[in-house]
């Protein structure tokens, strides 16, 4: 076909078919269609995705439903009308749905067995198959699991990443694994018990979710300008731009942003990597000017080092050059760098250098795996921790000094970047967990930054991720014990309600109001940042598998694996 992004577009928004295809893409769709192995029977204003693994043995297809990208679909299958099977899932065996059933994204209706009989391995084993049956007007998550031999009854809502092992009555709203039943659909008033905001449901959580991936396709198109990547419409087109498409392809859809193969995307990334310096310049620039010690300072070159660095890392590939201003530092260099950052009035930049240094450091380690010619550390991670432990406050954990201006904004803020690519990216414990603690609740409170209407995405998430880092450190969590525990609770859940009420429909998220980052507008930085400030909030009310999914990239929550 002459329009490969369209039908990479209507693969995984099946539902604008009908209304938006030409009469080219339907005539493609009719020869799709027709070309599905065994008995298969399609109906009216049907969409099967040319990505989708459909084999079955028999199917029937009813009217207005669809097999939406990368969805795997085998057996003996019948749907009524308006069914969607939604990206990647799995339907495979004897399934039978009714009516109006959404299956979520990543899904698996699991119709079939293997028996397990222990007088031959388990691949020799016979299948076995009871079926699925699910009813009329039911509405499964995304990450679900459904076993053989279940039949889910009418006008149920299954919780995402529950796992179905048992027949769930008409009206259940199920949830957890096993799945077990919450209340009863009719209810009065209960789909609105837990949520202020207006996804309303049993848990908002989910619904957030499954509503952002069902846009995501839409996001990315909005920040496609036909050759590159940008931040929103009319904007620029920007490194850190395609780095967020494929962080948030990654989180929504499991895959590389639609628009180029994985390959392109690779391509183009490392192609902008600088053979001498191992650097990444900004788009249509020159290299930053290098500092006596072989490194830089400051500019978007720094943050590339994160940001291309880990989207290279989502596609399983990685940067092609050593950073060589890194690798060559000496511990002395390094020692005097540290020295001389700005702790007393820009505590931020300092943090955001060491978040730089380190995960090049971080990069470089990764490479001298496989590459004899990088050059080793000699030293320099061992002389940076040991640096920032003799150093960290005492009474607060952290480096740096607060102002009358800006409170402890600056600290703060130095103290996620500092620590990300340094402590959390290595696994190393931070120093005085629980005066972190109280640090961070304390500029929580700060209405300059956090009174409503006033937070953007980089000041939420620099209290967010601390205050995850050092509750996993001091063992505690959301309920109910350990150090400020609660306290910690009501302001996630607070925070939680505030952000999920920001997304833009088909748009995304705005980075925050104000002048700083980006601005409000919903574009891929915002977007990126606030699904992973999303997962943080969730998770630190002990809710984060409602979502489906856990950042993966320059906002992973744990420590690489490779050390």
């Amino acid at each position: 076909m002459d329009h490969p992004t369209s039908v990479r577009h209507f693969d995984h928004c099946p539902w604008l078919f009908e209304k938006e295809a030409s009469e080219e893409q339907r005539t493609a769709q009719r020869e799709r269609q027709q070309s599905l192995g065994g008995d298969s029977e399609v109906g009216e204003r049907c969409y099967v995705a040319e990505s989708a693994a459909a084999h079955p043995d028999r199917l029937r297809l009813g009217d207005d439903s669809y097999i939406a990208a990368h969805a795997y679909v085998t057996g003996d299958i019948t749907t009524g009308t308006d069914c969607t099977l939604n990206p990647f899932t799995v339907v495979r065996g004897t399934v039978t749905l009714g009516n109006a059933v959404r299956v979520g994204a990543h899904t698996s209706l699991l119709g079939f067995n293997h028996s397990m009989a222990p007088d031959r391995p388990v691949f020799r084993q016979p299948q076995t198959s009871r079926g699925i049956t699910v009813g009329d007007d039911v509405w499964i998550g995304s990450h679900v699991v459904v076993v053989d031999g279940v039949t889910i009854g009418d006008h149920c809502v299954i919780g995402a990443g529950a796992v179905v092992t048992k027949d769930l009555p008409p009206w259940t709203v199920a949830a957890g694994n096993p799945a077990r039943r919450i209340r009863d659909r009719r209810e009065p008033g209960a789909d609105r018990r837990r949520s202020g905001n207006r996804y309303g449901g049993e848990d908002p959580l989910a619904r957030f979710a499954a509503t952002a991936r069902a846009q995501a396709v839409d996001i990315l198109d909005r920040s496609w300008d036909g050759e590159g990547y940008v931040d929103r419409p009319g904007a620029a087109p920007t490194v850190r731009a395609h780095c967020d498409a494929v962080e948030v392809a990654d989180l929504l859809l499991g895959s590389p942003p639609p628009h180029l193969p994985a390959h392109e995307h690779t391509a183009r990334l490392t192609g902008l990597q600088d053979p001498g310096t191992g650097l990444v310049p900004e788009l249509g620039e020159g290299l930053p000017r290098m500092e006596d010690d072989g490194f830089i300072g400051e500019g978007a070159a720094l943050y590339h080092v994160l940001s291309v660095g880990y989207a290279l890392d989502l596609l399983g590939a990685a940067f092609p050059h050593p950073v060589r201003g890194v690798a060559e530092m000496t511990a002395p260099q390094l020692i005097a760098r540290l020295e001389a950052l700005p702790w007393r009035d820009g505590a931020w930049a300092a943090g955001a250098w060491i978040d730089a240094w380190a995960t090049a450091a971080h990069w470089n380690r990764r490479r001298a795996e496989t590459d004899a010619s990088t050059p080793a550390s000699g030293g320099t991670l061992e002389a940076l921790f040991g640096w920032l432990l003799t150093r960290a406050d005492p009474w607060t954990g952290m480096w740096g000094s607060p102002s009358a201006t800006t409170g402890r904004l600056q600290v703060v803020n130095g103290y996620y970047r500092l620590t990300r690519g340094s402590f959390a990216q290595f696994g190393v414990p931070v120093p005085h967990p629980e005066r972190v603690v109280d640090a961070v609740l304390d500029h929580a409170r700060d209405t300059r930054h956090f009174a409503p209407g006033k937070e953007n995405a980089c000041n939420v998430l620099d209290v967010a991720h601390p205050l995850w880092l050092c509750t996993r450190q001091l063992g505690t969590g959301p309920d109910g014990t350990g150090y400020r525990s609660s306290e910690i609770h009501a302001w996630a859940d607070a925070q939680l309600t505030r952000t999920l009420s920001r997304w833009h429909d088909a748009q995304g998220f705005g980075f925050g109001p104000g002048t700083s980052g980006p601005g409000p507008e919903p574009g891929l930085q915002g977007t990126e940042m606030w699904l992973a400030i999303v997962w943080l909030l969730a998770d630190l009310v002990g809710r984060s598998d409602a979502l489906g999914y856990r950042p993966r990239g320059v906002h992973r929550p744990e420590p690489c694996p490779y050390f």
